[in-house]
């Protein structure tokens, strides 16, 4: 079986930034160990599938590792296909998810997903969640994943966490944040229980971040930077109980992959 594949670097309008997803469109949905182990070899944050419907696109995400629930930057890497590289020219594209509808439409070059907010609630600090990250947060809130937040941009610059004891808190992944120089906030994402240890961007931690920091500045508008070392820059904004994440992509890669799906599913395995 030939499938193509791209990988696209979103959130960012510069190869080697942003985040790397890998891309592979399908006509119909592979057995669910064959995607997870085409993830694996990709061996990125995430890579995408989606296959055409009546009425849009389904759409899923793997880490190398499991599927996951919703995903900003393999969303947008999915939008750059489709619009550049397979001649979509709608207004604007539907994915159906594990999260419901989500929409993505061009605004120029920038492309802007329609998520679901997820505003965080402040909760008790769990027990070793301040050792896991090294430092004490000022506060800390729970959405899916926990929300520590910092004083200062420098504070999210110098955590250096312990992986092993995040992948032990009992949440999808742990955001840290902080109001940023350059920028209204900043961020860095820890999900090393789902395969990722830090992630370059992560647009589902914006679904949190921006509801937060949204009633914190009094602005639903928001230019967000997240300080991992590729580094991203993602435009905010809160629309009720959804958000616009706005972000651009490059295209890095294309070519074709060549799966054996009765073999895949051992490999799935081990």
């Amino acid at each position: 079986m030939k499938l193509d594949i791209y990988q696209i670097d979103a959130f960012t309008s510069e190869p080697f930034h942003g985040n790397p997803a890998a891309v592979v469109p399908l006509d119909a949905w592979l057995p669910d160990e064959t995607m997870l182990a085409i993830a694996a070899e990709n061996n990125l944050a995430e890579t995408a599938f989606f296959v055409k419907e009546a009425d849009g696109y389904g759409l899923r995400w793997f880490t190398p590792t499991v599927e996951i629930d919703l995903c900003g930057h393999a969303t947008v890497g999915s939008a750059y296909v489709l619009y550049n590289e397979l001649g979509f020219d709608g207004p604007e594209i539907k994915f159906r998810s594990k999260s419901g509808e989500l929409r993505v439409a061009r605004d120029g070059e920038r492309f802007v997903l329609n998520f679901p907010s997820r505003p965080p609630v402040e909760c008790e600090v769990p027990a070793g969640l301040v050792e896991a990250l090294g430092r004490e947060p000022k506060k800390v809130l729970k959405s899916r994943d926990y929300l520590a937040v910092y004083e200062t941009e420098d504070d999210i610059l110098a955590l250096e966490p312990d992986f092993r004891a995040i992948a032990a808190l009992d949440v999808h992944a742990v955001i840290v944040t902080a109001p940023g120089e350059r920028s209204d906030f900043v961020s860095r994402f820890f999900a090393p229980a789902v395969g990722v240890d830090e992630d370059p961007v992560t647009g589902s931690a914006h679904c949190t971040l921006t509801p937060y920091w949204a009633e914190r500045l009094g602005n639903n508008s928001l230019f967000a930077r997240q300080l991992s070392k590729r580094g991203g820059e993602v435009y905010c904004e809160l629309t009720g109980d959804r958000v616009h994440l706005g972000g651009d992509a490059v295209l890095y890669m294309k070519g074709e992959i060549y799966v054996d799906a009765g073999q895949s599913d051992a490999a799935a395995g081990g």
